[in-house]
């Protein structure tokens, strides 16, 4: 469907790729991935004409249709909801529209007409509406919002509009930039599996892990100052790449060893008359041998060192009975929580349910219509805002006068040590606040908020416009952090990594579990629910606790019983591999004294002393395997038990 030739795009003396030339196919779908600012959206947006190449060319068969989502385009506000979807499908919607006029100007042009509906028969263009409407049901915007104007939705519904408007048309390319911002964790699951039954050719830009495990064929990784195809999904292609990495290494590693070993018998012999000859062949040959360099990867990652000043007490957060409203509109009811220290609370649910307002209230951006909040001893709170705007106000501040304000005693120099390890130097660190990227936002209010030290961290989808990078980053820093964690985002794969309770919020209630993401997907189901089965999942969910309280209050089980044992049946599997591990290595200790033994003239050649040891040797091998086994045994028992 679309065939690059020696592809470059430079912009100055920069070049962010060449040498580009790919073939891609029907029916696949190639997740783009890269560092931020590698090229992502620049080659999206040359494969969609926007933007011109600096060298090479593409090919798209004529009469193809192609679909579209760019980051920076807006829709109409006035404009109806389902209007603007069935607009994707743009040769059938000017027929339906010219077809509507003739008949209500009743100018009576019957060949017109019959030529307008012989293209919408053959477009399938009766079904548009039916088509459009399930595509923004699908994306969470209910039937009785689609009659009115686009201005009653709130900016991330819009998107969603705009999304439903590329993927109504039915086109032969779809060309996607993140079209999971701003959707939540059952609209995602329903693109997926959008995606998924899509007939044409897809490429996608995301940094959603696993939604591009879930959806790609093929990666198309921007690295090394060009585009490398991968077969397979994100999980396969970071495999590869890394092993392929570790092949160029072992390789430079033994050419090095082959020279230094050559250039050790040359500085030995060369000065020796009757080695001479033989050192200088050697000299020679170090001369034509080539190291191939390890090219520069232009992934960056930062370092988030998240380090708690002073440990809070026990009890952490005590919210009762929180409410609030947006007018009409009633967002939270009685919203009750307590967390205790240590714990990691993923906070999931639809989009609008309130996730973001709960965090607001809780860090004390926005009073409750009712309810309280209450901070445990020695609690120091950080706030991550998903609107960077509502902490980085100041447009024409700088990410350098920011972290002098925040850090008054520090000497510039170690200012610019902490802008450092989140990727600003040089001139970026006195970039204006309001000419940020996303990701660049993101990483100067965390560097913010490390200062403060907090024993608390309040994040509201905090891997919005992160790289790949920076959000394993962060994961791996969250993890090994030792405050207490409230956490709202959409991330699947970062939610699995970090969380150890999942609060999912529903229209109905919500749902509290004490396990990790995995755990509860285990629980629910599913990865993760239909849209249309939101309603019975709540339900059932709600029975399901109802019915197992009295269990577990006969059992004398108690909540943190409850915990402590999922978070020992979550060691398990682990404790087994080590103890597999040790198994394997003790019988392969044992098989090398058996070989010994049956090598040609070994008792000849070897001591009593010796041959009395390896005895003593394989037979305290055999206890160990023998204790070993025991304890794999039991392993599998209780996790069979668990499970």
């Amino acid at each position: 469907m679309i065939v690059t030739s020696n592809l470059c795009k430079s912009y100055g003396d920069r070049t962010l790729f060449e040498e580009v030339s790919l073939k891609l196919n029907r029916s696949s779908r190639y997740g783009l991935v890269g560092a931020n600012g590698s090229g992502k959206t620049t080659l999206l947006e040359i494969l969609a004409g926007d933007e011109a190449a600096t060298e090479g060319s593409f090919n798209i068969p004529e009469g193809a249709r192609m679909g579209v989502l760019r980051q920076d385009r807006f829709l109409e506000d006035e404009a109806k909801i389902l209007d603007l979807a069935m607009m994707g499908d743009a040769l059938v919607w000017k027929a339906l529209e010219e077809e509507k006029r003739i008949v209500e100007e009743g100018a009576g042009d019957a060949h017109k007409l019959a030529e307008l509906a012989d293209v919408i028969r053959a477009h399938d263009g009766y079904t548009l509406k039916a088509r459009a409407t399930s595509i923004l049901v699908g994306l969470g915007i209910p039937e009785e919002a689609h009659a009115r104007p686009l201005a009653t939705l709130s900016g991330g519904f819009k998107l969603r509009v705009l999304l439903a408007q590329v993927l109504v048309g039915g086109p032969d390319v779809l060309l996607l930039d993140e079209p999971t911002n701003h959707l939540d964790i059952l609209t995602i699951r329903w693109l997926e599996k959008f995606l998924n039954a899509h007939e044409g050719c897809v490429l996608v830009i995301s940094h959603d892990q696993r939604f591009l495990d879930n959806v790609a064929t093929h990666i198309l990784d921007i690295d090394y100052g060009t585009v490398t195809l991968y077969h397979g999904n994100y999980t396969a292609f970071v495999k590869e790449k890394r092993e392929e990495r570790e092949r160029q290494q072992a390789e430079i590693e033994r050419i090095e060893e082959v020279i230094a070993h050559k250039q050790s018998y040359v500085d030995r012999f060369r000065y020796k008359a009757s080695k001479a000859k033989q050192a200088q062949s050697r000299l020679k040959q170090i001369e034509k041998i080539e190291v191939p360099e390890l090219e520069e990867t232009s992934r960056r990652t930062p370092v988030f060192k998240l380090e708690v000043g002073r440990p809070s007490g026990r009890d952490v957060l005590e919210a009762a009975g929180i409410t609030k409203s947006y007018g009409e509109k009633r967002v939270l009811t009685a919203v009750s929580l307590v967390v205790r220290r240590g714990e990691r609370v993923a906070v999931i649910g639809p989009n609008g349910i309130g996730k973001s307002t709960l965090l607001k209230i809780l860090a004390g951006k926005l009073d409750e219509d009712a309810g309280t909040v209450r901070w445990g001893h020695e609690t120091r709170v950080g706030y991550f805002a998903q609107d960077h705007r509502e902490i980085l106000d100041d447009p024409e501040a700088t990410p350098l006068g920011i972290m002098k304000a925040a850090c008054p005693t520090e000497p510039e120099s170690a200012v610019r040590g902490r802008l450092g390890r989140m990727l600003f130097s040089g001139d970026a660190v006195n970039k204006k606040v309001g000419l940020l990227s996303g990701g660049e936002a993101a990483r100067l209010l965390f560097c913010r908020i490390l200062v403060e030290e907090p024993n608390v961290l309040l994040l509201d989808e905090p891997t919005n416009h992160l790289d790949v990078e920076a959000i394993e980053a962060l994961a791996e820093a969250l993890v090994a952090y030792e405050g207490t964690l409230i956490l709202v985002s959409h991330d699947r794969w970062f939610v699995s990594k970090i969380a150890t309770r999942i609060l999912e919020v529903l229209p109905g209630g919500r749902n509290d579990f004490p396990g990790t993401y995995e755990e509860y997907l285990a629980r629910c189901g599913d990865d993760h629910l239909d849209a249309d089965a939101v309603a019975q999942k709540d339900k059932a969910s709600r029975s399901r606790a109802k019915a197992e309280e009295p269990a577990a209050q006969a059992s004398g089980s108690s909540w943190e019983e409850q915990k402590k044992k999922r978070n020992r049946l979550k060691e398990l599997p682990a404790r087994r591999d080590k103890v597999v591990a040790s198994i394997e290595a003790a019988e392969s200790q044992k098989r090398d004294i058996e070989s010994r033994y049956c090598e040609p003239g070994f008792f000849e050649r070897t001591s009593k002393e010796d041959v009395a040891a390896l005895d003593q040797r394989q037979k305290e091998l055999d206890a160990r395997i023998e204790a070993l086994m025991g304890e794999w045994e039991a392993i599998e028992k209780e996790l069979a038990e668990g499970g």
